[in-house]
């Protein structure tokens, strides 16, 4: 509970949000101290900005989507009033079909739908090593999803390191094995989705 306001002669009670941060190490805070991953960081944001929200870390390092999809329903606990949905980055790791990526996702947002919780959709884009027709297939799997089921949504969980194309520069917010990212490079990706997560966090108080 956030705190109590009179009105008209009545004490009323403020609700906290609950957002559960469904995701993978990305989420988890792989390689850093709690207190420097992506869900306390955030959790931090989203204070500094007045908002009352307790963030749930539903993160499993090596997650893929199929992870997602086959523990999101116990994820969905009464409590919870919101969910970001951050996943992809093991599916592109692996090469799957985005087709099976995209059916994944799907489902998950599916059961965010059937238990009535908003979610912020966090996109992936595929590197162009696996040639041009899957990038363009991965691509879109997100927007796609985020128009189909009305949901928030923030293209590219990474978008907050770009440095203007220079791969130097995004290296230092990287840890060293180039993928994870250390906790400044947390600090610019929080700054960068915060303010869609704060959009969901209204979205859930109107």
């Amino acid at each position: 509970m956030s705190g109590a306001f009179a009105c008209c002669g009545f004490a009323v009670t403020a609700e906290t949000v609950v957002i559960a941060a469904l995701g993978d190490s990305l989420t988890q805070g792989y390689g850093l101290p709690e207190q420097e991953g992506f869900v306390p960081q955030l959790s931090s944001w989203l204070r500094d900005k007045g908002a009352d929200v307790r963030l749930i870390n539903a993160g499993v390092s090596g997650d893929t989507t199929a992870g997602g999809a086959s523990r999101v329903g116990w994820t969905l606990t009464p409590e919870v009033d919101g969910m970001i949905v951050a996943l992809g980055g093991n599916d592109l790791l692996r090469g799957i079909d985005p087709a099976v990526s995209r059916s994944n996702l799907e489902a998950i947002l599916q059961a965010t739908d059937a238990a009535m919780v908003e979610v912020l959709l966090v996109g992936m884009q595929a590197p162009g090593n696996y040639g041009a027709a899957y990038k363009s297939e991965f691509d879109a799997i997100y927007p796609d999803l985020a128009a189909q089921f009305q949901t928030g949504y923030a293209p590219d969980f990474f978008a907050g390191l770009v440095a203007e194309g220079d791969p130097n520069a995004i290296r230092a917010y990287l840890q060293p094995d180039g993928i994870h990212p250390n906790a400044k490079g947390v600090s610019l990706i929080v700054e960068a989705i915060g303010p869609s997560v704060l959009d969901l966090v209204n979205q859930i108080n109107d």
